[in-house]
């Protein structure tokens, strides 16, 4: 990362003290670097390159090994059909890079290629996030659990409803004790 203002330099610091890696360092407009790429760790770099883009901007190819260690919404369940993809991209690619009469309009046109591909022969799923909070432990999931049941049999019998006032005061301070020590 190039400049050389104070807050130029305080950036470039911080991100080399965290353990990132600047990978390209060809230009990508004229003589400027104006596509960054931090990667932690360096090594995870399988290979990168410029090549020609849309106007005077080049694009840059960038393979790197990713770690799965985060979920997300989204799901890849099955396997893509990759010939109609290709079929599709090659078809729909340079037709619509070439429309528009702005760099900005066949970004456009190019970004709404690869959002329909997705779309059409990505198989996927959408999980349902979690809404429980992260301090929630078996003890509060299993007091919840109970806490439903007693809810719906509350009308049977009086019992019933002591049940819940009492199994609702333990969710209540089992879930602020958590709380509390997630907080800690």
């Amino acid at each position: 990362m190039g400049g050389n203002s104070g807050t130029q330099t305080l950036i470039n610091i911080s991100v080399w003290e965290k353990g990132y890696s600047q990978v390209i360092d060809s230009p990508t407009r004229g003589e400027g670097l104006l596509d960054v790429y931090l990667l932690r760790p360096e090594s995870s770099v399988t290979s990168s390159g410029i090549v020609q883009g849309v106007s005077d901007h080049n694009a840059v190819i960038l393979e790197a090994e990713w770690e799965d260690t985060c979920t997300e919404a989204q799901v890849v369940y099955n396997k893509t059909d990759v010939s109609d993809l290709q079929t599709f991209l090659r078809d729909k690619f340079v037709v619509r890079a070439s429309n528009g009469s702005s760099a900005e309009e066949r970004r456009n046109n190019l970004k709404n290629t690869v959002y329909e591909s997705i779309k059409r022969f990505v198989p996927h799923k959408t999980l349902r996030k979690y809404s429980d909070p992260a301090y929630y432990n078996k003890e509060i999931k299993r007091l919840k659990s109970k806490v439903r049941k007693e809810y719906n049999r509350r009308k049977l019998a009086v019992h019933c409803t002591e049940k819940l006032k009492q199994l609702s005061k333990q969710l209540l301070a089992a879930k602020k004790s958590a709380q509390e020590a997630f907080l800690k």
